[in-house]
């Protein structure tokens, strides 16, 4: 399935009922009085954070979403029924902003966080309401009150604690399919990767961190160029940025070296936030390099990178060197880990089951 993370939706909350002007009309009862009812409200708009989902491709397809309108007031001192409320299921990690003005309205990050996105409009009030001791027959009334009507832009990020970067054929897919329980297409050729992909990395009873693989980086990512620039917001959320290279290309033509130092250009130009977040330098394919020479070949590496941080050497295709990396990962996300937020006050019409 195509990964889609962006969507353009119309969403309207119900309008309130009208008021009723009505009198009471009993046999016997010359003074019966007012009793028009109040007209209903309208229905809201609720988004749940549904962690069942992972795209946003159900919004590209149905793009108007509308709450019923509330019922008008009746005789008898019958109040309108409230119009039904719709409940739109997005992913975890879905950003709400305003189409037109650009403002972020609201995130949904916990799994069962339930908003609301709009509210349906309050009820008119029936002539009852205005009954009086100068004013026994009012004939007055007011109509419901329009609802909320909004055109919003949803933005999904991926919540993952480690995100993989790197030039296409890097090797990421056969290394996220080494460590977690991710299977993403693999293949000896570039821009297998088309959407990111998530893997949970279970490192021992109730340990665990996820990862996230874009589509490999070219230069000129930051501009438009090549597939990975749709998919860098992806890697906003992460603690840690994991930096794969290819030491042994195909073509001794190619500079491991040089593609190294474009990718991080590419990081600083698209965001500095994102380009000073934690990075880990991972020398992959060491299976397809002479023993002899794999200890000279890394420190060359690393001396004309210019590399002061933390340095791994792994075979993603034979799994050598990955059981250190993985374990090393996971006291950093430990570390990195933020005190948990308070628990979400879910409405408690969404309690249990979620909301279809």
């Amino acid at each position: 399935m195509k990964f889609v993370d962006e969507a353009f939706i119309d969403i309207a909350a119900g309008d309130g009922g009208n008021g009723c002007v009505s009198f009471r009309h009993e046999k016997y009862k010359e003074f019966g009085g007012p009793n028009g009812g109040d007209g209903g409200r309208g229905g809201h708009v609720f988004a749940v954070a549904d962690p069942n989902l992972n795209t946003l491709v159900d919004y590209r397809y149905s793009r108007r979403h509308e709450a019923k309108r509330g019922e008008h007031g009746m005789g008898s001192d019958m109040f309108g029924a409230a119009g039904t409320d719709i409940t739109l299921k997005m992913p975890v990690g879905t950003i709400i902003t305003d189409a037109e003005t650009g403002e972020v309205l609201y995130e949904l990050l916990t799994p069962g966080e339930v908003i609301t996105i709009a509210k349906g409009g309050d009820g008119g009030f029936g002539n009852m309401r205005f009954k009086s001791a100068i004013n026994r027959a009012p004939r007055q009334k007011t109509p419901g009150w329009p609802g909320e009507k909004k055109n919003l832009k949803l933005e999904l990020k991926v919540l993952a604690d480690v995100g993989l970067l790197g030039m296409p054929n890097a090797g990421k897919s056969t290394f996220i399919t080494a460590v977690s329980n991710a299977r993403p297409k693999i293949a000896d050729y570039p821009f297998t990767t088309l959407h990111p992909n998530l893997g949970v990395v279970r490192v021992g009873p109730e340990q665990s961190f996820v990862v996230a693989d874009i589509p490999g980086l070219i230069e000129g990512a930051s501009e438009g160029a090549g597939l990975g620039h749709q998919f860098l917001r992806h890697l906003q959320r992460t603690r840690l940025l994991l930096h794969i290279v290819d030491l042994a290309p195909f073509d001794d033509a190619v500079d491991p070296v040089a593609q190294a130092k474009a990718i991080v250009n590419e990081l600083k130009k698209y965001d500095s936030q994102l380009y000073n977040k934690p990075r880990w330098l991972v020398l992959n394919k060491l299976d397809m390099v002479p023993a002899d020479e794999r200890e000279a070949r890394v420190k060359d590496f690393v001396k004309r990178f210019k590399w002061k941080g933390p340095v791994f050497e792994i075979s993603a295709l034979t799994r050598e060197g990955c059981e250190p990396l993985i374990h090393a990962i996971f006291r950093h996300v430990q570390s990195e880990q933020r005190t948990e937020n308070e628990p979400v006050e879910v409405d408690p019409r969404f309690a249990g089951d979620t909301p279809a």
